[in-house]
């Protein structure tokens, strides 16, 4: 198949811009050469890439797939280009990272004024989501992620370690009281998480008299989809919430949260990782933010061993 790039990168931002129209008045060409271009791409692909009508454009499933295929042709075609224009100017060009809502606030926003002061030419696209992305369908360069990776066809390297606890509003405990046992949080306000069943799975500490690996199956009164919504439920003083470190512990300093059962529950911690494809770990750009996170976050959580 032979393919143009400057056709598949137009079509990228025709999808973008949702639009013929917007990409041809962006580009300052005429609608009907941008029209052909697209027609040339199906042309060579032997499949409708998108659907036109009057007033909107959608990507067809096979235009879906094209376009995780070109993100990824074009990001070589860049990287290409900056490797011979800017060898020793150091890593540069776009990073696309997948990561949760609650890393995405705690690490990677924070994160990113020291990176961007350390490594200038680095730009990043942050993909904010609980779900785990399809990595080499949405052209994910990185993907942050607590616990290890599940598939031997991704590369996952080790960035810290952090700690779930049950924590809960003073405002909250004043109203409901506070538990002194696991067997009274079945009379207690419960936050838990709608779509990741495992988190709702609350492991008990070693010694206390519980089979090991036994665990307390959170039933919510509230459940929210998002950890950092989560969060804001429990200061709100909705419930009793378990929390990772990384979120919870500048709310824990200043007692807008306090810790429930700490005794009772297991506070083992457990790995933050990035997890790329096996092709692209070895890039300059994404072993550089990968370091610096590394190094940004062992001043504020467990590093590693």
């Amino acid at each position: 198949m032979k393919l143009d790039l400057d056709d598949a990168e137009l079509f990228l931002r025709i999808a973008e811009l949702g639009s013929l129209s917007a990409a041809a008045r962006e580009r300052d060409l005429p609608v009907s050469q941008v029209s052909r271009a697209l027609a040339r791409l199906e042309a060579r692909c032997g499949a409708r890439l998108m659907h036109r009508s009057t007033h909107s454009l959608s990507l067809t499933d096979e235009g879906d797939t094209f376009a995780g295929h070109a993100r990824r042709l074009l990001e070589t075609r860049d990287e290409l280009a900056a490797s011979f224009a800017r060898q020793r100017a150091g890593p540069s060009g776009w990073v696309r990272v997948s990561v949760s809502p609650v890393l995405a606030e705690t690490v990677i926003a924070p994160s990113l004024p020291s990176l961007h002061e350390r490594h200038p030419q680095l730009q990043l696209e942050v993909m904010a989501d609980d779900r785990i992305s399809d990595m080499a369908r949405d052209g994910v360069d990185i993907a942050v992620r607590t616990g290890t990776a599940h598939s031997d066809q991704l590369i996952a390297l080790p960035l810290a370690e952090h700690g779930r606890r049950l924590c809960a509003a003073p405002g909250y405990l004043a109203r409901f009281g506070t538990p002194r046992h696991p067997d009274e949080l079945s009379q207690h306000r419960l936050i838990t998480h709608s779509v990741n069943a495992v988190l709702n799975r609350w492991p008990y500490a070693a010694g206390k008299g519980y089979a090991r690996g036994a665990v307390y199956q959170a039933r919510g009164h509230t459940r929210s989809d998002n950890s950092a919504v989560t969060m804001a439920l429990a200061l709100q003083g909705a419930g009793i919430a378990r929390l990772n470190d990384l979120l919870s512990r500048e709310h824990m300093a200043r007692g807008a949260l306090v810790p429930v059962l700490d005794d009772w529950f297991d506070r083992s911690r457990v790995p933050i990782v990035a997890v790329m494809l096996p092709e692209r770990h070895r890039l300059p750009k994404l072993r550089a933010c990968i370091d610096h996170w590394r190094d940004w976050l062992a001043g504020r959580v467990r590093a590693p061993t």
